[in-house]
């Protein structure tokens, strides 16, 4: 089967790994291996390891990258334990990070992410974690959804749409996506309903984040990933929403600070080295966006890592 699809930021994030024909690099967020395709199409003896928590990801990768597949190495994991899936590993040359959902997550309906077409609860993307968003929007108390909604989604209305999904489940369980998105529009006002944005897209971005925990995962896998660089190795990352964003500006700054001693001091006591050291922002041209308008609000952030010795 012919595979056409383009990730968001290609030709940047290729650019920005300086891919040698004999390195090792990581994909640490498989997906669609749109991005694995193009790195590992450019290694000789190099290798590349991809990894992904979704094992459907891990599946279509082997027909996907099929003609590389004698450079590739497959793992099913979450990246913010990157030290443990890359133990094997003295150091890699490069490494990517496509964050937040995948499109065959929200395009596969079954799997519960689109507030636009009806599904079982679910959002998980390890089908292998305990925890759905059935489970969440049931159980959850109501300060609990009402924080998941105001921290993870911004929405506004955040205290009115957790006090209406503890009323439905009141009264029976809260099973699918459509139920969901009618609670949520039941509690906004007339004048939200007609919004641009569906009324459930800030909702479900936020259980979903809740369910998966994106954003914790974020400073460790940043970590792992410095300290698995080689010298002068390069790290990218693509983020799409704000939240995810200031946390990868802010874990990165700190790596390429190095010294946490108090300004006041006239020296440097903690002996700590800047790790990376870090590019200006990336964001798709007008003419990605207008092909593909999910890369809207995408950023590519890049560091190099620097040599400490």
């Amino acid at each position: 089967m012919e595979y056409t699809h383009k990730p968001v930021l290609l030709d940047e994030c290729v650019k920005a790994l300086h891919i040698r024909p004999e390195g090792t690099y990581v994909d640490g967020t498989l997906g669609r291996a749109g991005h694995s395709r193009e790195i590992a199409k450019r290694l000789t003896t190099g290798r590349l390891i991809c990894i992904d928590r979704d094992c459907a990801a891990i599946e279509a990768a082997q027909e996907r990258l099929g003609p590389w597949m004698d450079r590739v190495r497959l793992v099913h994991g979450n990246f913010s334990e990157l030290e443990t899936l890359l133990a094997d590993e003295e150091g890699v040359d490069g490494m990517l990070f496509d964050l937040g959902v995948s499109s065959p997550q929200l395009d596969d309906g079954s799997r519960g992410f689109s507030y636009m077409q009806d599904a079982p609860l679910d959002m998980r993307m390890d089908q292998t974690s305990p925890l759905t968003a059935r489970e969440a929007v049931n159980s959850w108390s109501l300060e609990e959804l009402r924080r998941v909604l105001f921290e993870f989604g911004e929405e506004r209305y955040a205290p009115a749409i957790a006090r209406a999904i503890v009323r439905r489940r009141e009264q029976r369980p809260i099973e699918t996506t459509m139920e969901l998105v009618e609670v949520i529009k039941s509690a906004m006002p007339p004048a939200a309903l007609r919004e641009k944005q569906h009324p459930a897209k800030r909702s479900f971005q936020a259980i979903r984040i809740a369910v998966n925990g994106e954003l914790d995962a974020l400073p460790p896998m940043l970590r792992g990933a410095a300290d698995k660089l080689r010298p002068g190795g390069y790290l990218a990352v693509i983020t799409f929403h704000s939240l995810e964003d200031r946390i990868i500006k802010r874990t990165l700054r700190e790596l390429a600070h190095g010294c946490t001693c108090p300004p006041d001091f006239p020296v440097c006591v903690c002996g700590k080295k800047p790790v990376l050291r870090l590019d200006k922002p990336i964001t798709p041209t007008a003419a990605e966006v207008e092909e593909n308008p999910r890369a809207r609000s995408a950023r590519l952030r890049t560091a190099e890592k620097l040599d400490r010795l």
